[in-house]
């Protein structure tokens, strides 16, 4: 008697993710060895399903809604010129692929930019 059962995308004996089947007439388990036809799992149908998580609205209201500059997450960070908490973010490639991207701030109170290297 097999210790699990179920899925058939996962080995009876042992519970391992089963290979893709090959051109072989049988899938091994890598775990375990265990063999199993390809017939008995040729012709299962696999679905999936996304659920998206609902869009939640941010805890600092916006001063001007209707401004499609300011779109993205806002931050807990403190901006330099009013010194009013808020601010959104967006980052951007600035130099070569292998040092840090450059994090662009945008204050969502008085609209003054600030940038940070990492």
């Amino acid at each position: 008697m097999s210790s699990f059962t179920g899925d058939p995308n996962f080995c009876p004996e042992c519970g391992n993710v089963l290979p893709l089947p090959g051109r072989q007439d049988t899938v091994t388990c890598p775990r375990c060895g265990y063999c199993i036809p390809v017939v008995e799992i040729a012709a299962q149908e696999i679905k999936a399903t996304v659920v998206f998580n609902q869009l939640e609205q941010s805890s600092i209201a916006m001063q001007d809604e209707g401004d499609s500059d300011l779109k993205g997450p806002v931050i807990d960070r403190r901006c330099s010129r009013c010194n009013k908490e808020g601010m959104v973010y967006h980052t951007r490639q600035m130099r070569s692929a292998d040092e840090g991207q450059t994090v662009f701030f945008t204050c969502v109170h008085c609209r003054y930019q600030e940038k940070e290297d990492s």
